[in-house]
């Protein structure tokens, strides 16, 4: 029977076409989540848009009595701390919800293997972390205030928002906002649903158990009524893992305390999660595991990405790059009038002129706003040609070397991390010489001891014959003397 079951064909549970039907399906829901995602986050800029003139008109007259709060408080900060705080409940609501669905989709799938059906899980589960977690900080990193014209003719959403601005000292500080209310809210959010509420469950359990038992219970149904770990458990514990190593990695230029969070948060999870694993859920049944399947394509992955990004916040979101330029070559001749390299008047190579009358008259400021002004510089931080010029309102030379100094550093900061990173590696093997040389003689004493089990057996029924094949194969199979 056995030898007949094991000559079957493997069942298959649905037709090559069938298989491509349920592919093009869980394609289209994946995207479709991850449209909405990116819905949520232009959701969220529109709220920026909308509440910033309301936080610029009321904020001023409820904190005038208080400068020191007033100094610190504006109305760019204000519209940044809420919409952070706004998108971290979205991203931990939205968190919940697509846990439901990339399980619902993969088993949909129907993969065909447990190690299919965990990549396939895990792939989807990453790419609805990735865009949840990432989107807002890659949008204030890389598009927000880029686009913004320039006054006269601005840029606007819809037809009816005009596109965000940075601070006047830049983005960096409200990506370094944005990240640490999310890398610290989700730290905390983490810890109470992996240790509080089991804890409140065991306690509830417990309760209900022993009202219904008249007797002392013995310790393994004591241990039957703890949470079960479910086969899924450690997959979070990875996810949680890679969506940290992505925050740390992805944005550090912009947050360098973000590496010393994360070890804290480490130390302290490492304790929480042996107190939990000991105490709130059942053992555990241990499973061999080849690797640790499609997480490291995905590490390495994050690991490649960083340094995209993190040399083109450097690059575009901070000022480094726009200072050294005019360090270097617009602070002397023959663009600059001093006699060597200063910092002295690069704010004021940053400002541009715009001439008052040519605003158009839907975005015309009152007039008392401008007095007797005929030109508009204190908010205007473009690189642009002054009004009268042949290209005026155009961009000048001063922008142009900058843009180029940035793609250049760029492609240099790639090719240096990359060679480091490949030098590193080939460096460092993944198993050690040492180790190598281990297992190369675990398996020559395993061949040796089956090797002489099977002429033991053969000595045993052969006799003296069996004694000279002996002889002959020991000194066959002998290791030569060094």
């Amino acid at each position: 029977v056995c030898k007949s079951f094991l000559q079957q064909e493997e069942h298959v549970p649905y037709t090559a076409c069938g298989k491509c039907i349920r592919i093009a399906f869980c394609t289209s829901a994946v995207l479709f989540w991850i449209l909405l995602i990116v819905a949520s986050v232009i959701g969220v800029i529109v709220y920026r848009l909308s509440v910033f003139l309301v936080f610029s008109a009321t904020l001023s007259q409820h904190i005038s009595e208080t400068e020191a709060i007033r100094k610190y408080l504006t109305p760019q900060t204000a519209t940044s701390i809420t919409a952070s705080l706004i998108s971290f409940i979205v991203i931990m609501f939205l968190n919940m919800v697509y846990e439901k669905v990339a399980i619902l989709i993969t088993d949909f799938e129907l993969p065909r293997t447990q190690t299919d059906y965990e990549n396939s899980l895990t792939t989807k589960m990453f790419l609805f972390q990735f865009v949840n977690y990432y989107s807002s900080c890659f949008y204030i990193a890389f598009f927000k205030g880029k686009f913004v014209g320039h006054p006269g003719n601005p840029v606007y959403w819809l037809g009816k928002y005009r596109n965000e601005e940075c601070d006047p000292g830049g983005c960096l500080l409200e990506l370094t906002t944005q990240l640490a209310i999310i890398v610290g809210g989700k730290a905390i959010w983490n810890n109470i649903q992996e240790v509080l509420l089991p804890w409140i469950k065991n306690l509830i359990r417990r309760y209900c158990a022993a009202a219904r038992s008249e007797k002392v219970v013995p310790r393994w149904e004591l241990d039957y009524h703890l949470q079960p770990i479910g086969k899924l458990g450690l997959f979070y514990e990875y996810l949680e893992m890679v969506i940290q190593f992505g925050f740390v990695t992805l944005f550090v230029a912009s947050f360098p305390l973000g590496p010393l969070l994360a070890l804290i948060n480490n130390m302290l999870e490492i304790r929480l999660d042996a107190w939990k694993l000991t105490t709130q859920f059942r053992r555990m049944v241990p499973q061999k595991a080849q690797d640790i399947g499609a997480w490291q394509p995905i590490m390495q992955g994050i690991a490649i990405l960083a340094v995209v990004t993190n040399a083109m916040i450097i690059a575009f979101t901070s000022d480094m790059i726009p200072r050294l330029v005019y360090y270097w070559s617009f602070s002397v001749p023959p663009y600059g009038s001093h006699s060597s390299h200063t910092m002295k008047g690069y704010i004021n190579s940053t400002l541009s002129v715009f001439n008052i009358s040519d605003f158009k008259n839907a975005s015309k400021p009152f007039s008392p706003w401008f007095g007797n002004r005929t030109t508009c510089r204190q908010v205007y931080r473009d690189f642009r040609y002054p009004p009268g010029h042949q290209h005026q309102y155009e961009h000048n030379i001063y922008y142009w070397h900058v843009i180029t100094a940035k793609l250049a550093f760029i492609v240099v900061m790639e090719h240096v991390v990359y060679f480091v990173k490949f030098v590193i590696s080939y460096i460092i093997p993944d198993v050690s010489q040492k180790t190598k040389s281990k297992v190369k003689r675990e398996k020559y004493l395993t061949q040796k001891l089956l090797h002489e089990n099977d002429l033991k057996v053969v000595k045993k029924k052969m006799g003296k014959i069996a004694d000279k094949i002996i002889k002959g194969v020991d000194s066959t199979f002998r290791p030569k003397a060094e």
